[in-house]
């Protein structure tokens, strides 16, 4: 069951709604290989902002950059057990910021965490830490650059972590995987070909050749 702070309890239950969108981006810099993290909102202007850390629940001061970068994200249905979610974000392609995480950094498979917060109606500011809602991957990306009076626009297709989860790993009966590991480790050495062993129990296979006989049916002519 999903739990929210006594806060956003509060401001949900005297109809205080001003719903915001927070995404942050953590990606792979291609020039230094190092990770990098850059957040976007569904408002105006540059705000730091504190949201609910997903994997250890305690509050983190993030900055995100709004003036229209983020255009849209796709509804994210409440669900149970390990069901994998798929996610579409639609951006701005003209933002500097999207243009510089779209190119510059090697976005796939980038993680990807989408908060909600509640923004108090008289002082625009958060109520509590912004939520998360989302946790996942970059699956693909598609920049569309638009012609003569059509709309452009990045889209980034997202899966959840609980993907992970159904990957299967197919090292793991790999003879030099095991070496790699440990280079003692010898369990494995025979697992390509002992698929095809013959197994005999209890002396069976001496016991069948010795009663075939010439013609292969026991004694001459199958009396001895």
């Amino acid at each position: 069951m999903k739990t929210i702070s006594t806060a956003n309890q509060a401001a949900l239950a005297a109809r205080r709604l001003l719903p915001r969108d927070f995404l942050t981006i953590t990606a792979r810099n291609r020039e230094t290989g190092e990770p990098e993290t850059v957040g976007f909102w569904s408002d105006l202007g540059n705000v730091t902002a504190l949201v609910f850390d997903p994997d250890t629940r305690t509050p983190a001061l993030r900055s995100f950059y709004g003036a229209g970068s983020l255009i849209s994200i796709s509804d994210i249905p409440a669900v149970a057990g390990i069901t994998v979610q798929r996610v579409t974000i639609l951006m701005s392609q003209l933002d500097e910021l999207v243009e510089q995480a779209v190119r510059l950094y090697d976005i796939k498979q980038a993680r990807v965490e989408i908060h909600t917060g509640l923004l108090d109606p008289d002082s625009r500011k958060l109520i509590d830490p912004a939520e998360p809602l989302f946790v996942g991957f970059v699956d693909q990306v598609e920049i569309k650059t638009p012609r003569e009076n059509e709309v452009g626009g990045v889209t980034i297709s997202c899966t959840s972590h609980t993907q992970e989860l159904a990957r299967t790993n197919p090292e793991t009966r790999s003879h030099e995987d095991q070496k790699r590991r440990n280079a003692n480790d010898d369990f494995y050495i025979d697992a390509a070909v002992c698929g095809e062993w013959d197994h005999f129990w209890a002396g069976r296979q001496q016991q069948t050749q010795k009663n075939k006989g010439i013609f292969g049916w026991g004694g001459f002519l199958g009396i001895f």
